[in-house]
């Protein structure tokens, strides 16, 4: 087996060298060519937003039909990995870490603004009203809520059944076997995971830059230091050297410590907020906006009604959502074998998209109490700078000297965890989904995802976030598509499996999608 091993990784060079020479001539003709540049991705945007806006919202409604059919379909019982195989972990160990997969440097950054910018500038009616505030809230328990986890729950059922129960490598182009058979190892299959690593780079690049744009903000509103595109790099570079080095580090106690505090960090934030911003008035609006929210579940997943702005908030939000689908999906892949297609699409799904709501239901419901009792100072700095929503809300609760920088602390570690992991799937993608890769590896992936964040930032300049939205939304444009590939192909595997358990299945059948292990053995 150690001498197979060199020869699985020189065959996925491809991916690597194909994936590396691209982001580096999009880093070298960003910086040589801003404005230019700027302009591409702002052409790019309008044309997919104009044309295919709809597309992103029908898609994520087919997702959400599968997951449903899946759930109470038999297809359910089958397990992600062989029949007698039993869970890694306890249910508590698991719940747990799909908990922690829950948190990141999004909810801390639009958990406030986003429920104010909604409610000043809603996408009907009129705004500063009580009924935009209920629809605010709604709007943001859709955008968080049980969508963006059914994309993941798909993107990491295509890794955990194929990997788990098949035996292939840990890539999404393995999800297609079923459909194209050996050509997998072929061109299709290294473009099916180069779109992946692109689609991941990027998904994660917008999240990098609003955690570093959140972390200048509040060095601004704490000690007055100008949060510019070059303050803002500064931050990503200082970031990248910290997360770069514990990955080739092996530094693995220490990023479970930081996993660690910022659970604990987070929960301490959700449980302060929730006393001295207003319990009974945030467990009011909550009642009030999970009844909107699922009320208006299906017509709100398909609705048109507002085209400028749904493409700049629902379509930026699915396709991020769809960016970052590699990168969580291994996360709940890996973490899932033994579990029944059922018991993994349900937890996923559910788990993590209620802890969401109730974390946007304590930080948005105190945002709108804690307006009011201020005569609005939370809408002003909204309004004026939306990245400084969660400081103007900490600066209306007690010991916001303390709360402001353990605030910073939390961006801070959600930005290196998020990260480290992402590293760790990109170089795993570009090492024919060796789920240990080289550390060298990971290495140059971190250092590339903190230059892809800074050319972004750069070529932004003060328009800097809407860049990254726009970035984000072109790469997932085509995994989307590869999305909506891999559930024909996912329900192909499926039927086959289901009746091959039923003996059902006939040897002709059996041999066409049969043991994907034999073919990867076959290019060992």
């Amino acid at each position: 087996m150690e001498e197979k091993k060199p020869a699985a990784k020189m065959k996925d060079k491809t991916v690597f060298y194909v994936s590396a020479g691209i982001a580096l001539v999009f880093v070298l003709l960003s910086l040589l060519f801003t404005e230019g540049t700027s302009a591409v991705f702002n052409q790019l945007f309008a044309i997919i937003t104009t044309n295919f806006g709809w597309l992103y919202l029908v898609a994520v409604g087919i997702f959400i039909v599968f997951a449903i059919g899946l759930v109470v379909s038999p297809f359910g019982k089958i397990k992600l990995g062989k029949d007698d195989d039993k869970p890694e972990f306890s249910n508590f160990q698991w719940f747990s870490m799909l908990f922690g997969g829950g948190m990141g440097i999004g909810l801390v950054f639009w958990s406030v603004s986003e429920p104010i910018m909604h409610y000043l500038t809603p996408p009907m009616g009129e705004g500063g009203t009580q009924a935009a505030q209920e629809l605010a809230m709604r709007i943001v328990f859709f955008h968080w809520g049980l969508h963006p986890w059914v994309i993941f729950a798909i993107g990491g059922l295509g890794l955990a059944y194929f990997q788990f129960r098949k035996g292939m490598p840990f890539l999404i182009s393995s999800a297609f076997y079923p459909l194209i058979g050996d050509k997998v190892k072929g061109p299709i299959g290294k473009t099916i995971d180069i779109l992946a690593v692109f689609a991941t780079i990027f998904g994660v690049a917008t999240s990098l830059g609003f955690g570093s744009s959140q972390i200048a903000t509040g060095l601004n509103y704490i000690w007055g230091i100008e949060a510019t595109p070059m303050t803002i790099s500064i931050i990503i570079a200082i970031m990248t050297a910290i997360f770069t080095l514990a990955t080739v580090s092996g530094l693995h106690k220490a990023m479970q410590l930081a996993a660690d505090i910022k659970i604990w960090l987070s929960i301490a934030f959700m449980v302060f907020i929730f006393v001295f911003g207003g319990s009974v008035y945030i467990l009011n609006n909550f009642t009030n906006s999970l009844g909107a929210y699922l009320q208006n579940l299906v017509g709100q997943t398909f609705w048109m009604g507002n085209v400028e702005w749904v493409n700049g908030w629902t379509v930026f939000y699915w396709a991020w959502w769809i960016a970052w689908a590699p990168f969580v999906g291994q996360f709940v892949a890996r973490v899932s074998k033994g579990r029944t297609i059922r018991e993994f699409v349900i937890a996923v799904s559910l788990l993590p998209s209620g802890f969401s709501l109730i974390w946007i239901a304590i930080y948005g419901g105190a945002a709108f109490n804690l307006n009011a009792i201020s005569n609005g100072a939370i809408e002003a700095a909204v309004g004026a700078d939306y990245t400084t929503g969660l400081y103007a809300l900490l600066q209306q609760l007690p010991a916001y000297g303390i709360t402001s920088i353990l605030a910073i602390f939390l961006i801070v570690v959600c930005f290196v965890g998020a990260a480290n992991s992402a590293t760790y799937v990109l170089a795993m993608l570009t090492s024919g989904g060796d789920m240990d890769p080289d550390k060298k590896l990971r290495g140059g992936w971190g250092i590339a995802q903190g230059l892809i964040t800074i050319v972004l930032i750069l070529v932004g300049g003060t328009s800097a976030l809407k860049v990254l939205q726009t970035a984000s939304i072109v790469a997932a444009f085509p995994y989307m598509l590869v999305m909506l590939v891999m559930c024909v192909s996912i329900l192909k595997a499926l039927k086959a499996d289901y009746n091959e358990s039923q003996g059902l299945i006939n040897s002709k059948e059996l041999n066409n999608i049969g043991s994907a292990q034999q073919a990867v053995e076959g290019q060992e």
